[in-house]
């Protein structure tokens, strides 16, 4: 392949369309959880994330784990994580089995609102999506995001 190969333009125009997809949905989902919840997309995404563990064996995610889920570095994730645990959101605690392992759990405060939340990400989504779709260029992606089947 060359630079000026016809499928390597392609590819890169596809993939500046997908990025520009993810900036308009992320930047619209960001205002909205600002404005009517002082969250921004990436708190709300590990408040999601961190709800969803559990008690059982393999339940608690480590921090790795969660970097990867709200897709940031695990030093940035720790400062996020910090963030939250300062306004009360978010505790942390050592594991029972493994002194060196801290958990990070969703405080009542963090659940609830995380779920106050949660209609406002997904209204903010629908919206984003609804804009996107009128745009040549990107209706097909947003077709290819509404027909993915992903377990929640």
């Amino acid at each position: 392949m060359t630079a000026t190969d016809p499928a390597l333009t392609s590819l890169a125009q596809s993939w500046c369309a997908l990025s520009l997809l993810h900036g308009k949905i992320e930047s619209r989902i960001e205002r909205a959880l600002q404005s009517r919840h002082n969250l921004s997309a990436r708190e709300f995404s590990l408040l999601d994330v961190l709800s969803r563990q559990h008690s059982g064996t393999g339940g608690h995610l480590q921090m790795k784990q969660v970097a990867d889920a709200v897709v940031l570095s695990q030093s940035a994730t720790t400062r996020l994580v910090t963030r939250l645990e300062d306004r009360g959101l978010l505790t942390r605690y050592l594991c029972d089995t493994d002194r060196r392992g801290i958990y990070t759990d969703v405080t009542e405060a963090g659940l609830t609102l995380l779920n106050e939340a949660r209609p406002t990400n997904d209204i903010a989504l629908r919206a984003a999506l609804d804009e996107a779709a009128e745009n040549p260029e990107l209706a097909p992606l947003v077709r290819t995001v509404e027909a993915l089947k992903i377990p929640a």
